[in-house]
């Protein structure tokens, strides 16, 4: 299942349960270069990027080639990686 079609249907499918899901993604200069935003905080999906409301509310945009996995903080459960650029459960 592709990015943008995976957020989507948590965003949509999934609305009373996007809280349980982070995107962990390629940021410069956080800790390991990696950087966690749970899928509550995303305003929106386009066609190869997301959006979301930092901490001071401003709309950040991140192409969805620096996302590394999507994952079920609930579960602990990866739900997509760029390692194995596939979906691993049906949600």
């Amino acid at each position: 299942m592709r990015i943008r079609d995976l957020l989507n249907k948590i965003l949509w499918a999934e609305k009373d349960r996007k809280s349980e899901y982070e995107i962990t993604f390629l940021h410069r200069g956080a800790y390991m270069d990696r950087k966690k935003v749970k899928l509550d905080c995303v305003i929106r999906v386009g066609a190869g990027w997301f959006s979301y409301a930092d901490q001071a509310g401003e709309e950040v945009q991140i192409p969805f080639h620096r996302i590394m996995e999507i994952r079920n903080v609930k579960t602990n459960q990866i739900v997509w990686s760029k390692g194995k650029r596939k979906t691993n459960v049906t949600i």
